[in-house]
């Protein structure tokens, strides 16, 4: 299978998820391959369909002080935080390839970051139950997800801590969930992480346990002419 990686760097919530949703109508119609895009964000907390809003407990006055914008998204979950050093994946892919089966592409992504964690650092990862969608280390989230499938074809995706600034996980309540804590890699390791090389092995993983073996490192211009 054919997967077109795009690598766009840092960018804003809001221009990512217009980029998303025009590649989805590519795919969905059969006009690009598979795809994922990579990036951080600059600071934003996204509320998703479930979400609420008083999971965000810095006021309006601290957001706008601190230049983070809030967004509200179509994908599952609730409240999450994207920023700067947070590697977020966005899979555009057609899921009649892959089974047409939710849980199990929610696990395949899950898969991706728990296989790079052990095998690139030796760092026991898992998944919980189904209450608790991500990746965790001990009882600490270290990669979100959150995804939407439209006529089988997926976007939004996932989010893993390399070197995010985990004091702004502080503004939100993760997930809705109280109890459980937010782990980086840099803060497991000790030391910031290179994100191109971190970059490279999500995408060595990603092929691996979703099955591609004919990778197309390309331009968001070569999909998106008008970009």
């Amino acid at each position: 299978m054919k997967l077109n990686i795009i690598k766009l760097g840092k960018i804003e919530y809001d221009e990512a998820y217009k980029i998303q949703q025009e590649i989805v109508r590519l795919r969905q119609d059969g006009l690009v391959n598979d795809t994922i895009l990579l990036l951080e964000h600059f600071p934003v907390i996204t509320v998703g369909r479930s979400g609420d809003e008083d999971n965000i407990i810095i006021t309006q006055e601290m957001l706008n002080e601190n230049h983070v914008n809030v967004s509200h998204v179509n994908r599952g979950g609730d409240v999450t935080y994207h920023g700067p050093g947070q590697i977020v994946g966005y899979p555009i892919i057609d899921l009649s390839n892959h089974g047409k089966d939710l849980k199990l592409y929610v696990e395949k992504l899950e898969e991706v970051i728990i296989k790079l964690l052990k095998e690139e650092f030796n760092i026991e990862a898992y998944r919980k139950d189904k209450k608790y969608t991500g990746v965790w280390v001990d009882d600490n989230k270290i990669t979100a997800i959150g995804v939407l499938i439209k006529r089988w074809v997926t976007m939004h995706g996932f989010a893993f801590n390399v070197n995010t600034n985990l004091d702004h996980f502080n503004w939100i309540i993760p997930c809705g969930i109280q109890d459980k804590g937010v782990i980086s890699l840099k803060s497991i390791l000790g030391k910031e992480l290179d994100i191109n090389i971190i970059n490279d092995m999500v995408v060595k993983y990603f092929c691996e346990v979703f099955g591609y073996g004919d990778i197309n490192e390309c331009s968001l211009e070569s999909i998106l002419p008008h970009k």
